[in-house]
Formats: structure tokens, C-alpha cells, sequence
């Protein structure tokens, strides 16, 4: 089970650290991701890091401003979020993969396990 954690409401250019916590599972056995969906608008990808966190891939759309990490032995995958945006605005949805290798995944199908979601509300 994953559990999404750490949104809020933020004004433009300020920044947020989301976590996601697995529990009866280790997360060092899954590449993770980060996926978001808006009001009236499709989930799309955001982020993912391969099992060991060498391998990252982002959305052109956070490049630059979004880090994904992971920290394997305490269970937990961390999406920083810096200068963000109004367009951010989103619910945010962290994803497992049990995909072997050193990969990262940009879209949902490969994902076998979802968090919650935690929303993310950026003022203007």
C-alpha cells in the first residue's frame, strides 16, 4: 500500500516536498513515480526513478523544478517541488512498478500499485 502525503496550499514560486510511504511492501523492489491530475484534465506523468535513484525521467512541463528521489531503507519516495506554478495545481498520485532493471516509466500502464493522492494548490 502506498501513502501519498505533504500537499497543501502554496502560493506561486513557493515550494513543496511530497512523500510517498509503502507499507507492506519495500520500496526498493519497485521503480517509483509521480503522476498528477486536474480538475477537468487527463493524469499525466510527472516524474520517475529507477529502483536504485540513478535514473530519473520528468515531464518537460517540471524539468528544472521537480526532483524525485527515494530513500530506499526508509521506505519512502520524496517529489521536491520547487517554483511552482498555478498550472501545478493538481492532485498528485505516487505509483510502484515491479519492472526489473535499472528503468524509469513516463507512462501510467507499467504502474501496478497507486497511492491515495494529495492535493497540491498553487495560488497566483
Amino acid at each position: 500500500q502506498l501513502q501519498a502525503s505533504g500537499g497543501g496550499l502554496v502560493q506561486a514560486g513557493g515550494s513543496l516536498r511530497l512523500s510517498c510511504a509503502a507499507s507492506g511492501r519495500s520500496v526498493g523492489n519497485y521503480l517509483m513515480g509521480w503522476f498528477r491530475q486536474a480538475p477537468g484534465k487527463e493524469r499525466e506523468f510527472v516524474a520517475s526513478v529507477s529502483r536504485s535513484g540513478y535514473a530519473t525521467s520528468y515531464a518537460e512541463s517540471v524539468k528544472g523544478r521537480f526532483t524525485i528521489s527515494r530513500l530506499n531503507v526508509a521506505n519512502i519516495a520524496y517529489l521536491q517541488m520547487n517554483s511552482l506554478k498555478p498550472e501545478d495545481t493538481a492532485v498528485y498520485y505516487c505509483a510502484a512498478a515491479s519492472t526489473l532493471g535499472e528503468v524509469v516509466h513516463s507512462t501510467a500502464r507499467p504502474y501496478d500499485y497507486w497511492g491515495q493522492g494529495t492535493l497540491v494548490t498553487v495560488s497566483s
